[in-house]
């Protein structure tokens, strides 16, 4: 499928790995120009978590290409913890990543797609923002903050021809599952803590990189031109749909 996504420049951010490098794979392969970025590579190198970072990366995509159509915050990190460990100083750095990168990005992006009358934003939350990890206790509000933030972009700016969405994944085989001391390795023994994890999906395995970028890359496009507002679930049936 043309995603009509041709000539459109993007920015994905946390794109050296993982969702945001399988998203920025999939936008360059329908001709759209991508700007990746990480604390280590990408095109553009930053930490995203510090104040004025998410800035400069828009301003520099901006400079570069002329414009941003495409914002998706990927950016995102998370330990194993107990919520009565968690100290103010990693509610705050969990707080600038998590949260207000994609805050910062999105309040740079927004002046020149209103001038515009177009843009598209995608924020890549967790099905811990709909469902709390109760592990991973500062990620969960904060990506659930993400949630609220996602939909408040949506109904402010749909007059501006601004679109705003969200994606839920849920566990998926990247290097902060499956890396060495990451999330499994911080539960126990890594395959068993895996097997566990997966048989906790209805589709009893983790998502795929690929296929969580599917459907961000679909949110990104003009495929998607009457969806905003939404928190779009790609979690393998984890949480279930409440009627």
């Amino acid at each position: 499928m043309d995603l009509g996504l041709s000539d459109s420049v993007c920015l994905v951010t946390g794109s050296t790995g993982g969702i945001g490098l399988e998203t920025a794979k999939i936008l360059r392969t329908e001709g759209a120009t991508v700007v990746t970025t990480g604390r280590s590579g990408g095109d553009v190198r930053a930490d995203l978590s510090q104040p004025g970072e998410p800035e400069r990366v828009v301003w520099e995509t901006i400079e570069r290409h002329g414009r941003l159509d495409v914002l998706v915050n990927n950016v995102g990190y998370s330990e194993i913890r107990r919520l009565e460990d968690v100290t103010d100083d990693v509610w705050q750095a969990s707080f600038d990543l998590n949260l207000m990168s994609a805050v910062r990005a999105t309040r740079t992006a927004l002046p020149g797609m209103r001038e515009r009358g177009a843009g598209t934003i995608v924020n890549v939350s967790s099905t811990a923002a709909k469902r709390p990890s109760t592990g991973m206790p500062d990620y969960s509000v904060l990506k659930a903050a993400l949630l609220s933030f996602s939909r408040l972009v949506a109904d402010l700016y749909a007059k501006d021809g601004i679109r705003c969405n969200a994606v839920t994944p849920g566990p998926t085989a990247t290097q902060a599952w499956l890396g060495e001391g990451g999330l499994a390795d911080q539960q126990g023994e890594r395959e068993e803590v895996l097997a566990k994890v997966a048989a906790g999906r209805p589709l009893g395995r983790l998502a795929e990189p690929e296929e969580i970028a599917a459907v961000v890359a679909f949110l990104c496009s003009p495929r998607a031109s009457y969806v905003t507002g939404a928190a779009w679930s790609a979690d393998g049936g984890t949480v279930p749909i409440i009627i």
